[in-house]
């Protein structure tokens, strides 16, 4: 079934024309922006948008491995599995992400956020960061939901350990941290490691250096 916020947001979305040396060429402004090495995490996450947000790094580094990708995000997290995939790549391609939260970057969003290359994090002053624990609902037999916890808590577990690789902070502060959705004005995430800069135009933003 087609989501229809899918659905109206596919609709709406503006082309680019440009001149070229054989005549007009158009694109979407989301795959113009792609040629720019500018890729967008925007909205909930799952298999679907990970899928595309996988394959978009990929692309940037074959094309090439030495040059920077900037990852936008604006989330309010989701699937899991989804953002792990997505983290992933991020970490075991060659080319450096950097990351600039706009508007929100909650959840498995956070989670993103954080692992951008080492000081190239970056949030908009008005943007927020929201960190909490994985939660799940589960029915059926007790064993089954015996098994669905303990893989809850193996997540949990792991997305702990990201957060302490990526902020500095030590496993007792992220547990704590996390044990209740955490929002976060920028300068919080920045004082708590989560970002490194906060930037108000474009000429604080070193994100766009490399391009």
């Amino acid at each position: 079934m087609i989501d229809p916020v899918d659905q109206f947001q596919n609709n709406l979305v503006p082309m680019v024309v440009e001149q070229t040396s054989r005549g007009e060429r158009a694109y979407d402004i989301f795959s113009r922006l792609l040629k720019e090495r500018i890729i967008f995490v925007n909205g909930p996450v799952h298999d679907g948008m990970s899928q595309l947000v996988v394959a978009q790094l990929l692309h940037l580094e074959a094309e090439n491995p030495s040059k920077e990708i900037s990852m936008y995000i604006n989330s309010p997290g989701g699937v899991v599995t989804s953002g792990l995939s997505i983290y992933d790549t991020m970490q075991y391609i060659r080319p450096a992400v950097s990351t600039l939260v706009v508007g929100q970057a909650a959840s498995m969003g956070s989670v993103l956020s954080a692992a951008g290359e080492k000081g190239l994090r970056f949030s908009l002053p008005n943007s927020r960061i929201m960190v909490h624990q994985p939660s799940g609902g589960y029915q059926g037999q007790a064993t089954d939901i015996m098994i669905h916890a303990q893989e809850t808590a193996k997540i949990r577990k792991q997305l702990y350990e990201i957060y302490v690789k990526h902020t500095g902070q030590d496993f007792e502060e992220v547990e704590r941290a996390l044990e209740r959705d955490n929002f976060m004005s920028p300068q919080e995430a920045k004082d708590w490691g989560h970002i490194d800069e906060i930037v108000e135009n474009r000429s604080d933003a070193k994100a766009d250096d490399a391009k």
